[in-house]
């Protein structure tokens, strides 16, 4: 792993805070030059430790308030069929994020939808249809305590 320096973490910090800061205000707020500033975050870009940019959405204002984790086992564990499972849920558009862990199931799939019905019809019509599903669980979250955490980078 690439080494980076402090004015590197704090430049980190403050973008995933606030995606939108000038390069202006950046630079006062880690005490460089803007040009400095600049090529630092071009060089932190071009390295691959910024992933990307966008906007936080309100899924609530949006209309879609059940947030919903689920446990997947699959009937077999073979890089085959992990494969086919991977591909066919990056296309599921319901699927926020999608995990492979270590334990008692195969994966862990986070989903949000408008309500009960809407992820009924998701489990029955999208997730059972998956590749190599053989047993699901579901985790109806009732209340989000902490969504939006940034990394610890100081």
């Amino acid at each position: 792993m690439q080494e980076i320096d402090r004015i590197d973490r704090s430049i980190l910090d403050i973008l995933q805070r606030d995606g939108r800061i000038t390069n202006q205000e950046l630079a006062e707020r880690i005490g460089l030059s803007p040009t400095a500033t600049s090529e630092r975050l071009r060089r932190l870009l071009r390295d691959g430790f910024v992933s990307g940019f966008g906007a936080r959405l309100d899924p609530h204002r949006l209309g879609f308030g059940l947030l919903v984790f689920v446990e997947v086992l699959l009937d077999k564990t073979t890089p085959d069929i992990f494969e086919k499972f991977a591909a066919a849920v990056i296309r599921a558009p319901e699927v926020l994020e999608c995990h492979m862990v270590a334990g008692g199931f195969d994966y862990l799939v986070k989903t949000r939808l408008r309500d009960m019905a809407a992820y009924r019809a998701f489990l029955g019509e999208v997730l059972l249809n998956l590749p190599g599903v053989k047993e699901t669980r579901t985790y109806a979250v009732m209340e989000e305590v902490k969504n939006d955490g940034p990394l610890p980078l100081r």
